[in-house]
């Protein structure tokens, strides 16, 4: 039988335990030994479930208290001056806090390191800081303790570490240009020897395998990098442990010939992404060598399809034999813990769904069924579970409640809508007359602090303890404390501060046809910051109004516009979990009809201002280069889709963060927002690099504060971002605002800040100095 496996779990458990006990103890209302007690007994929990499962090997490592990547960086001492970080002591986990929110219980503020998305995921990490000539050590044993701990559960431990060259080529530093520089490579000669201690401590400790995740090879990789692969790997081959290198969210194509080269005992590729990969990569390993094939789909929650998969792989368990291991596709960290926890979706969804504990029984199933050949459909137990996968992709591929002709219809009929708005100057030109802003205007990017009251409120609606008429009232108030708020404050373009919703796609998604939502179906985002994706399975449909009434009963209480806030068609798309049965830019040019209804019901109410927001169009890049014009024609024609017909003197906004927009700055250009409003203050203004050789026509909000930090700006520091910014661009089209919505935040942090943001704005208007 194929040996199973795991490459990760999700660390914050079914019902967001994790979360919970972090932000207790950041908010002081625990200890440290409460929250460290916590992750035992959430670790605990984890191997155990995938140990029950069938997994041989359980992963460890894969645990973090925010990051695996801060994690890592913390390991190896590669912690920011800033920080304080005492010469030979461990690094604390308050510093780990403090890296990743700029504070903790312990420890003073200092500016948290950037956060932006892994790969093409919805998951964020924090950045490595890197400099030449830097040093590095082990500098926090909680991998070698998380490995005794899983050990003396009696569990067989397979440690999983960021591989050197991934972990370098994602790092950053002011002295390199970005994430190709070359330049970077020189500290490797620093950095290996680091690596051949953790490698022979886990061997010390029993480890017989160390997984090395280096998912930079399903990238374009520049020649200096693939080279570098060689020697890393003829050197961290000479450790007294076996090395499963680890690769995941795309094929390796021309990074397959490295690959065969180097001098490891196994090597995992993600075959639910890229199947095509799989002769290929068989038919190049050594003698001895293990191949872990990633068959059962990490990324997505429906179930496999096992039948096709027993064919794929009969031939290879046939000549490989305990040489080939089966695995999810990649770490199931990007999908929630258990659908057993669900008790309110309906029987027939329910059963084409897998969560993480479920993709690991799909494996066993899978590898029992291989094991047996053409017998598993007499066998007791296997025929019934296969017969119970089988039906369930059956009344999926069935189903009426997938395909509604008239959404079809309607999508073949917006062929012909016209896809462009007059110039963006004669926009500006109508739309300043009619809204009237200053130089410099200020906004924030949506939402205002969800405090424990509202959340009460949305909980005892949905209950059925409060009722519609009570519920409406109360998050009428809520919206007129927050225009009350911003005028107070000064704000020029004012928002309703999104009280009645729960999440910027779940909310959308509860009111379009063609979404299912669970209760638990919780992933990780960032941190303590968790969602719960729509499971997106049929053709969308919009059957009311969405956002109008409170937009609309927002603008009636102020003369200062209100923006409309929208989520737009690439990020409902890539925030959920999407229907794989059509193209997905099918899908998102259904959201974006969806989505232009609700555009143009918002400007016939009287709103000026509509954001329809795309913080994922990055994140939705494929990883090949060769593959970007096809994703980038297709995203950037559903968000024009959405403004088709709308008035040149309505002002449309979008919101990006997080991500890296340097390289698609001229399809951002070309989506034709009026304004686009960008995350620039964790990555200090460093998008303001790609206005050197490309001029962006519209105007620009660079975030000029970090809201996932809670230490408040200042006003110098802001006055000086806005100015980097009016260097490259002309500060006529600049505008003043946060890189985030506020959602996170608190109260009196949240206005501690708008008021220096404010001020700031009022400076950069008088030309003055900041500190004046």
């Amino acid at each position: 039988m194929a040996t199973l496996h795991n490459l990760g779990f999700p660390r914050i458990g079914v019902r967001r335990e994790l979360k919970r006990a972090l932000e207790s103890y950041w908010a002081g209302l625990s200890t440290q030994e409460a929250l460290e007690q916590a992750g035992r007994e959430l670790r605990a929990r984890h191997w155990a479930v995938q140990a029950a499962s069938g997994a041989e090997l359980v992963p460890v490592g894969d645990f973090a208290w925010y990051d695996h990547m801060l994690e890592w960086s913390a390991t190896l001492g590669a912690v920011p001056v800033r920080f304080g970080q005492a010469a030979g002591a461990p690094v604390a986990l308050d510093t780990v806090f403090r890296m990743a929110r700029g504070s903790a219980p312990g420890g003073g503020p200092a500016a948290a390191c950037e956060m932006t998305k892994w790969f093409d995921t919805n998951y964020h990490y924090l950045v490595p800081e890197l400099h030449p000539g830097q040093q590095f050590r082990i500098a926090r044993d909680t991998l070698f303790e998380q490995v005794g701990e899983a050990q003396a559960l009696g569990h067989a431990a397979k440690p999983v570490i960021p591989g050197p060259l991934t972990w370098l080529w994602l790092g950053k530093g002011e002295a390199y240009r970005g994430a190709g520089d070359a330049g970077k490579l020189a500290l490797l000669a620093a950095l290996l020897p680091v690596y051949e201690e953790v490698l022979a401590r886990l061997a010390g400790l029993g480890a017989r395998w160390v997984q090395i995740d280096e998912p930079i090879l399903a990238l374009d990789l520049p020649a200096a990098w693939r080279e570098a692969f060689a020697a890393v790997y003829e050197r961290l081959a000479g450790a007294p442990v076996s090395i499963l290198l680890a690769t995941y969210f795309g094929a390796l194509d021309d990074n397959l010939p490295v690959v065969r080269a180097l001098p490891v005992a196994g090597l995992h590729v993600d075959l639910a992404r890229a199947p095509e990969q799989l002769a290929a990569v068989a038919g190049g390993l050594r003698p001895g060598q293990v191949l872990s094939a990633g068959v059962i789909d990490g990324r997505n929650v429906w179930r496999a399809d096992l039948d096709a998969w027993r064919a794929r792989l009969a031939p290879y368990a046939a000549t490989l034999g305990e040489r080939l291991w089966l695995a999810p596709s990649c770490s199931l960290l990007h999908v929630p813990v258990d659908l057993s926890a669900e008790d309110q979706l309906d029987d027939e969804l329910k059963s084409w769904l897998s969560f993480a504990r479920q993709k690991l029984d799909e494996l066993s199933l899978l590898a029992r069924a291989l094991e047996l050949g053409e017998a598993a459909d007499s066998v007791a137990g296997v025929a019934d579970a296969l017969a119970v996968q089988r039906r369930a992709l059956r009344t999926r591929a069935e189903s009426r409640r997938i395909h509604l002709p008239a959404v079809q219809s309607a999508l073949r009929e917006a062929g012909g809508l016209a896809r462009g708005r007059p110039p963006f100057a004669q926009r500006s030109a109508a739309q300043q007359a009619r809204l009237r802003l200053p130089a410099f205007p200020t906004t924030t990017i949506g939402s205002f602090p969800q405090t424990p009251e509202i959340r009460a409120l949305r909980r005892d609606w949905r209950a059925g303890s409060l009722g519609d008429a009570a519920y409406e009232k109360a998050i009428r108030k809520e919206i007129a404390d927050s225009i009350a708020f911003q005028e107070r404050v000064g704000l020029d373009v004012l928002v309703h501060g999104e009280a009645e919703r729960n999440d910027m796609v779940e909310y959308f998604g509860e009111l379009l046809a063609g979404f299912a939502f669970t209760q638990n179906g919780w992933v990780q985002s960032y941190g303590s910051r968790c969602v719960k994706p729509p499971v997106l399975f049929g053709d969308i449909a919009r059957p009311v109004p969405m956002t109008v009434g409170w937009t609309a009963y927002a603008q009636s209480l102020t003369d200062r516009p209100v923006k409309g806030m929208l989520t737009g068609p690439v990020t409902l798309l890539q925030w959920s979990f999407v229907r794989d049965d059509q193209p997905r830019s099918t899908t998102c040019r259904q959201l974006a009809l969806a989505l232009r209804g609700e555009a143009l019901d918002l400007e016939a109410a009287g709103i000026g201002v509509i954001q329809i927001d795309e913080p994922a169009l990055r994140e939705g890049l494929p990883l090949r280069r060769a593959q970007w014009a096809g994703y980038l024609g297709w995203a950037v024609d559903s968000f024009r889709l959405c403004t088709t017909g709308v008035r040149d003197d309505t002002q449309i906004h979008t919101h990006m963060c997080y991500s890296e927009f340097n390289d698609i700055i001229e399809s951002i250009a070309a989506m034709d927002a009026d304004v686009i409003t960008i995350e620039t203050s964790r990555s200090n203004m460093e998008l303001l690099g790609a206005f050197e050789d490309f001029r962006y026509p519209n105007d620009i909000g660079p975030g000029v504060y970090d809201i996932h930090s809670p230490n408040v700006p200042e006003v110098e520091g802001m006055v000086g971002l806005v100015r980097r910014a009016a260097a490259r661009l002309p500060g006529g089209r600049l505008w003043v605002n946060p890189d985030c919505g506020l959602k996170t935040r608190a109260w009196p942090e949240a206005e501690a800040a708008l008021l220096k943001m404010v001020a700031a704005a009022r400076v950069l208007r008088q030309g003055r100095p900041a500190a004046a």
